[in-house]
């Protein structure tokens, strides 16, 4: 079994890639930096490079690969780089995967979003929010397309480790802070779950589950138990 893990080499992505070694996949992880250590190098927010990492994890394996993790993202760039890479990227990648021809179910996709994004009442602001809403929505809607050729799962883990140079403080989770062992357990099973598409599972110690007013409410309230 073979399996592409984007952003494979550091935070979420090294965990990721970990855990489907131990379980006996062959893994090629990929970065858009040279000295990361990743057995491809690709930028994926450069025109063309989903397509040419692609390629190159083709002749990596020596045949297309068996699964995709799509994890690479960006949080502070300019808006058309975080575009390319957390939404273009991954619908591009999935798509050239899909295409491979193979036993019906025995290809997938699974793509890291974020759980902020699964709260009923979010409204996206940033181009980061934005693009992890745009692949929520494409995980959901288009994974019956695929069928049977691919299954396109999703997991969206809460705040494992703050945003790259800070940002907003994460909310309060019921169950504490998630880790990203945790979120690779979800990415595993998924990998390997062949009766399951169009799934998304929250890795967020429960966040997910209050609108942001609920959330604040609750834990006022002394509800919320850790």
């Amino acid at each position: 079994m073979t399996v592409l893990v984007t952003g494979g080499c550091g935070r979420i992505g090294s965990a990721i890639s970990a855990r489907l070694k131990s379980d006996g996949w062959t893994v090629a992880r990929s970065s858009s930096r040279p000295d990361a250590g990743a057995e491809l190098v690709a930028d994926l927010g450069q025109p063309g490079a989903a397509d040419a990492l692609f390629a190159d994890a083709t002749n990596y394996f020596g045949a297309p690969p068996d699964a995709l993790v799509n994890n690479a993202a960006v949080f502070n760039a300019p808006d058309r780089q975080i575009q390319a890479v957390n939404l273009d990227a991954p619908v591009r990648l999935s798509l050239l995967l899909a295409e491979a021809s193979g036993v019906a179910g025995s290809r997938a996709v699974v793509n890291i979003l974020d759980c902020v994004v699964m709260r009923e009442d979010f409204i996206p602001a940033t181009m980061y929010e934005k693009t992890k809403a745009g692949i929520l929505r494409w995980t959901k809607e288009v994974a019956g397309s695929f069928l049977p050729a691919l299954r396109v799962n999703g997991v969206a883990p809460g705040a494992v480790f703050p945003p790259p140079g800070g940002g907003v403080k994460a909310g309060p989770s019921p169950f504490g802070r998630p880790s990203a062992a945790a979120v690779a357990a979800a990415v595993a099973f998924l990998l390997k779950a062949r009766f399951t598409s169009g799934c998304v599972i929250p890795v967020d110690g429960g966040q997910s589950v209050f609108s942001a007013r609920r959330l604040s409410d609750v834990k006022s309230q002394g509800e919320i138990k850790r």
